[in-house]
Parts: C-alpha cells; structure tokens; sequence
C-alpha cells in the first residue's frame, strides 16, 4: 500500500488553523454523540483541538490524533494553557495504532483528505480495531463530495492550475502580526476521482511580508454509498445515514450528512 500522505497543515497553515478556526455548531453535536455511545473517545483528526479541548473542558474523557505534528503541537500547547490534560497522538489514520480500546470515535472533516483509496480504506479498518466491542464510528461526509459532476465542473471550467487571487483572507494574529489564507485548485483526475488544492499562507509585520508557507492537499471524492460500503468492508456490522432533515438536528450542517457505524 502507498502510505504517502499529501496534506497541507504545516507550518504558517497549522498556526492560521489554531488562531483562527475555533468554536463551531458541531461542538454540541458530537458533545451528545459522546454522551449518548459512551467514553473513553478519541477525535481522530484532532487538528489543533478545535472539537476536541471544549470536548475536554465538558468533562469527556477525549484522546486526540493527527496526521500533522504541527496541529498536534499547537493542539498540546492550547491544551496547557487552558490547563487541560490531553492524550495526543502524531498518527496518520491508516497507522493508527493507540494504547487504548474506545466505546466512541468521531471523525469530522478529514475522512477523503490526503490520501487514497487504499489508505482510507485502511484508516477504516484501524478505526474500527480501537473500538471495544459496540463501539461506534460517527463520522461526517461532505454533500459536494458526494456529487459525481463535482470532477466533470472543475474540469470544464477551470484552468488548471487556477491562478492564485490576488489576495486572500487577512487577519490580524494574538501575537499582532497578520495572515493571509489564499487557496487554488492544483489538479483533478476524473479516472482516479480526486482533486489536488493548494494552500498558501503569508505572514506579514507592520504591513511589510516577512514569511510564507505553501502545500497541498489530496481531496477523495467519494458517494455516500461508497463510504457505506467501505464501511462494512472495514469490518462495520451496521451502517446509519442520518441526512440532515431526517435528524432534524440544528446544529448540523445542511452541507453535511453524518454516518454512524456499528463495529
């Protein structure tokens, strides 16, 4: 299997995720997922801890892994200043390979991102290795990811690579510098059905640019069919859609379906 792992949250872009992205509907949601199937958990693709520090703050007893080591060391250091004590884990979801058995494991946003159809098969399967027996997977799939002409539109109308915007989303930092997010589109394979995105972060002091990083990001476009069935592959003996309308659930994203897997 290639594990290579291709993802963009590095550097100047793992410290815009940590200034910036924070709070969130969603919070609440997975705070009941927890409480209704059980702890200990782990948010498999923690980030910097945007889900998973008010998680703890709640009382849940929440492990944290990620691909990055640059989100998982912002993560940690958040974690010490709001003086909460955190198991984290540097891990790709393929290698996934944690001290402890789980009765909850949430994964949101990262399912699809980085790697390929093998390694998120994979990812599955090791995910489904760290629940105790009953466990539960509750995971999110993106609505734009499930659209077959999401591929065919990019590559109609699109001039790839896509030129960078001449500027971005500028923000002033704690610290009193500035960022600036700008994204692209890198790529598309219709045949392997994926999208390559490209992120780039500047830093500037007193106006002048001082600092910039780039990377990019493989994206899997998957149905939601697929994920079922890559589901019960990975070894899942039961599989629930909950589209947005059926759980009528406002903290939830009309963009957003959530899957729950039984292992």
């Amino acid at each position: 299997m290639d594990g290579e792992i291709r993802t963009w949250h590095y550097g100047l872009i793992a410290r815009w995720w940590a200034e910036f992205n924070h709070g969130g509907s969603d919070i609440e949601f997975f705070q009941n997922t927890i409480r209704r199937y059980g702890q200990p958990a782990v948010d498999a693709g923690c980030g910097t801890g945007r889900r998973l520090l008010p998680l703890l703050h709640s009382g849940r007893d929440v492990d944290g892994s990620d691909v990055s080591p640059d989100m998982i060391a912002w993560c940690n250091k958040k974690a010490e200043a709001e003086g909460l004590a955190v198991n984290l884990y540097t891990q790709a979801m393929h290698e996934l390979d944690l001290p402890r058995r789980y009765r909850t494991i949430v994964l949101c946003g990262v399912f699809g991102l980085g790697g390929n159809r093998s390694t998120d098969l994979e990812g599955l399967r090791r995910i489904h290795s760290h629940l105790r027996p009953n466990g539960r997977l509750v995971m999110d799939h993106h609505l734009e990811n499930d659209e077959q002409n999401f591929i065919s539109t990019n590559i109609k109308n699109s001039q790839l690579p896509a030129p960078w915007p001449e500027s971005g989303d500028r923000r002033a930092t704690s610290a009193g510098d500035e960022l600036e997010l700008r994204t692209r589109l890198l790529e598309v394979d219709a045949d392997e059905r994926k999208v390559v995105r490209q992120i780039s972060v500047r830093r500037f002091d007193n106006g002048l640019q001082t600092a910039s990083d780039t990377h990019s990001i493989v994206i899997c476009v998957y149905s939601i069919e697929e994920v079922e069935a890559m589901l019960m592959q990975a070894g899942f003996c039961q599989v629930k859609v909950n589209r947005t309308l059926e759980v009528q659930d406002s903290t939830l994203d009309i963009e957003r379906v959530v899957l729950e897997a039984s292992a």
